[in-house]
């Protein structure tokens, strides 16, 4: 099952992070939730959350 850990306020920066996380050799989703705000879900595997969140973090806070 996929779970949502991160909104993204724009395409451009959800694909940045769903290439950041890939590159670290998770897998990863992105999902248009609103395309009149422009917000895009990140998803990963509800297996690895915690350890994507880790470094979701530090792609963030860079």
């Amino acid at each position: 099952m996929w779970k949502v850990i991160y909104i993204a306020p724009t395409q451009k920066s959800a694909e940045r992070i769903q290439q950041k996380l890939s590159e670290e050799g998770f897998l990863v989703q992105i999902r248009a939730i609103n395309l009149s705000k422009q917000q895009y879900e990140i998803r990963v595997p509800e297996g690895e959350l915690e350890e994507v969140q880790e470094v979701l973090n530090d792609i963030l806070h860079r």
